[in-house]
């Protein structure tokens, strides 16, 4: 098969295209399975035309898109490197698979369970996990909140839930109150995370039926994926919880679920999962350049990805 001529960042490219790669300059890159609705690409090459305006070293960086089934992704990653490739950022659903297949991982990153950021090195990929900072960082720019002493219920179990009750924790949250419609996946969480717990205090419940405890002004984190679709109803119903300090909806398109459409209808301030996008983003960037990375012009560029794509 041979590769496309005149491809564009914008493009989705398949392992095809990385075959016969011979296109110039320091290349970056998000795979994923699908990947075509990534605003990623949109994100850094934005931030990578404003640090080239200051410093001409990354006049030729480009960030690009990559299509990778899972069962390839084992093929794809020595591909990258022997491409040159400076940095990845993986997303679903490689985050988990790409740890039995890169040497050097960061602690933080084994914690979590999963990597989402890649960095070249002579021997190989290193891995890093940006998601909890990046959730940290866009309650914080978003709300106002910090998770240091909170109280925060996370709804899920998955691996989103994971990276955000890590985060949690390693900031030293007062209490962590953890619920989700499966019982198994609850216990496999709750499994992995008790060793990070410190001081704070850890609960677990079921979706259907939420305990009379729950704290007042907690900050609630959805990381479960309803909401995705406009008909779907919200994880839970927030007027039978106790008052909360906020919502944060990891969610980012739709901009605005019926989580968040309900929050409104109470009053409780709340947010959408654009802004952990920019940041996890931002401190990839900085992971691969080691420049202070422009999160504004990337979170102004997936904003108008994202009105492309509505």
């Amino acid at each position: 098969m041979v590769a496309r001529t005149g491809m564009r960042p914008e493009d989705t490219l398949t392992l095809d295209d990385l075959a016969r790669w011979s296109e110039p300059g320091t290349h970056l890159a998000v795979l994923g399975h699908p990947v075509k609705h990534s605003v990623s690409p949109h994100m850094h090459n934005a931030a990578l035309r404003a640090l080239s305006a200051d410093d001409a070293r990354f006049t030729s960086w480009r960030y690009w898109k990559f299509d990778v089934p899972p069962e390839r992704l084992a093929e794809a990653l020595p591909l990258f490197h022997d491409r040159g490739f400076v940095g990845l950022n993986l997303t679903v659903p490689h985050k988990v698979l790409a740890l039995d297949l890169i040497d050097s991982i960061d602690p933080a990153a084994s914690d979590i369970g999963a990597v989402n950021t890649l960095r070249h090195t002579p021997e190989g990929y290193e891995g890093f996990n940006t998601d909890g900072y990046g959730m940290a960082a866009g309650i914080a720019q978003e709300l106002g909140l910090p998770l240091a002493g909170a109280d925060v219920i996370l709804l899920g179990a998955g691996g989103a839930a994971r990276s955000a009750a890590v985060e949690c924790l390693r900031q030293e949250c007062r209490s962590l109150w953890i619920g989700n419609r499966s019982r198994s996946s609850l216990d496999t969480l709750l499994h992995q995370i008790r060793p990070l717990a410190g001081s704070a205090i850890i609960h677990e419940f079921l979706l259907e039926t939420l305990p009379p405890q729950l704290p007042a002004g907690a900050l609630l984190i959805n990381s479960t994926s309803c909401g995705l679709r406009d008909d779907e109803p919200p994880p839970v119903d927030l007027a039978t919880l106790p008052r909360l300090a906020a919502v944060f909806d990891m969610i980012y398109n739709p901009p605005r679920t019926p989580l968040l459409v309900a929050a409104d209808r109470l009053g409780i301030r709340n947010a959408n999962g654009l802004a952990m996008l920019v940041h996890q983003g931002a401190r990839a960037l900085s992971l691969w350049t080691g420049a202070l990375v422009p999160d504004k012009v990337m979170h102004l560029a997936a904003l108008a990805a994202l009105n492309l794509h509505q």
